[in-house]
């Protein structure tokens, strides 16, 4: 089952990164610009060898229906967050001056709601399968990974915010 559920997922994210490269032209063609191009590199990579590392690492015949299903509930709240940005979701970090901060949808109760929900999903697939190695390891990456995602965003929406 294991590798049936890493091939929905790993489908899943490509189906989003061909919609965010959709979004990226179209927000570049209108003057955006993108920020802290150099690590996007680094979260391709943590992604890609998380699900390998699922893959190689899972015990088969192990399954956690519940864990399963709160990682399944993650998925609909990222496409919550997807719709909520509409044009502007991109999987890199991409300003556009002259466009309106997303204030709805998740964005009313969390400042970077992708990123709790990335956090769930990098601890909940692996757990779901009973790699608990994989979890742990792959969750202290990723925060690594987002404390420096995070600070790239926060400054790129600090001067449309009117900030430093």
């Amino acid at each position: 089952m294991v590798e049936w559920v890493v091939a929905l997922v790993a489908l899943q994210r490509l189906v989003e990164l061909g919609w965010s490269r959709h979004n990226e032209k179209a927000l570049l063609a209108r003057g955006g610009i993108e920020t802290g191009a150099r690590h996007y590199p680094l979260l391709v990579l943590l992604h890609t060898a998380w699900l390998l590392t699922i893959l190689v690492f899972a015990p088969r015949g192990v399954v956690r229906p519940m864990v399963l299903g709160a990682f399944v509930v993650l998925q609909a709240l990222r496409l919550w967050v997807i719709a909520a940005l509409g044009p502007y979701w991109t999987t890199r970090v991409i300003t556009l001056s002259d466009a309106p901060l997303v204030r709805h949808g998740p964005y009313r109760w969390l400042r970077h709601p992708n990123y709790w929900i990335v956090v769930g999903e990098i601890a909940l697939l692996p757990a779901a399968f009973g790699a608990y190695a994989v979890a742990v390891v792959f969750s202290v990456l990723n925060a690594c990974l987002l404390q420096h995602r995070v600070r790239i965003e926060e400054a790129a929406l600090a001067a449309r915010e009117g900030g430093p």
